[in-house]
């Protein structure tokens, strides 16, 4: 099955399903391999799925490479993650919305396990869980570093990949355009409280993903550990002198 036969073109749109936003600056060395893994999990929802790419600022190929699969594309100038993201959510036609990053690839069960989760009627929504692409001992540490500070703050969540409907994502504003950073378990939390007030769960979809180590590649792989300041970044989550330098001067999640 050719990625032309699973990606939605824009004159079938009204048969959406499942809506897949990418926020992308400058992927092209990575943004092929994540549309081949939605490729993948899509086999199951022919003619449902569309993908939308948001090109922020890119001067590369990855529009190129976005329309090669179909993807719809629009351009948005914002470094800012959650005002990337919601434009991509703005012009979603699926009733379901799926986040993912353009340096990762989910796994071929994802979007069956969404669409389980939530018809069920059990969950608002969730995340998911997965691995990097390659694992150290500095990783290791780092990753913990960050993990035990951001569940003090915004308790038990898995992130990632996030998953609702879009009816869901509209009721609680969609990415707060205030975080620069910690945006997505600012989200995770929001959409957690959204659950229990309607009487639902925040779902984990696990082992669900795999994710590119490209920010310990620039920054080294002992990263928080030497440069502890990034970890009260991140939970401070609006320095845009440390945002600009983790996502938007080089490249986004």
């Amino acid at each position: 099955m050719t990625n032309t036969e699973i990606f939605s073109e824009n004159k079938h749109r009204e048969d959406i399903k499942i809506s897949i936003i990418i926020p992308a600056h400058n992927e092209e060395k990575y943004i092929g391999k994540c549309l081949e893994s939605i490729s993948k999990a899509s086999k199951s929802f022919k003619n449902q799925v569309e993908v939308i790419v948001v090109l922020n600022r890119c001067t590369d190929r990855t529009e190129e490479i976005a329309k090669l699969y179909n993807c719809i594309t629009i351009q948005n100038s914002d470094k800012n993650l959650s005002k990337i993201r919601n434009a991509g959510a703005d012009i979603a036609k699926g009733e379901i919305i799926v986040t993912i990053d353009a340096d990762s690839q989910m796994n071929e069960h994802v979007l069956s396990k969404v669409e389980e989760h939530l018809t069920s009627g059990k969950y608002i929504g969730g995340g998911v869980t997965g691995t990097f692409e390659r694992m150290s001992f500095g990783i290791f540490v780092s990753t913990l570093l960050l993990i035990g500070p951001l569940l003090l703050k915004y308790g038990a969540i898995s992130v990632g990949i996030f998953w609702c409907y879009k009816k869901d994502f509209k009721a609680i504003n969609g990415f707060n355009e205030n975080m620069l950073m910690a945006e997505d378990a600012d989200f995770a939390k929001r959409l957690k409280d959204w659950g229990k007030k309607n009487g639902k769960k925040y779902g984990t979809i696990k082992n669900g993903m795999v994710t590119s180590c490209r920010k310990f590649d620039n920054h080294g792989d002992w990263v928080l550990v030497k440069r502890p300041k990034l970890i009260l970044a991140y939970l401070k989550g609006t320095d845009q002198k440390h945002a600009d330098e983790a996502y938007y001067e080089n490249q986004n999640r």
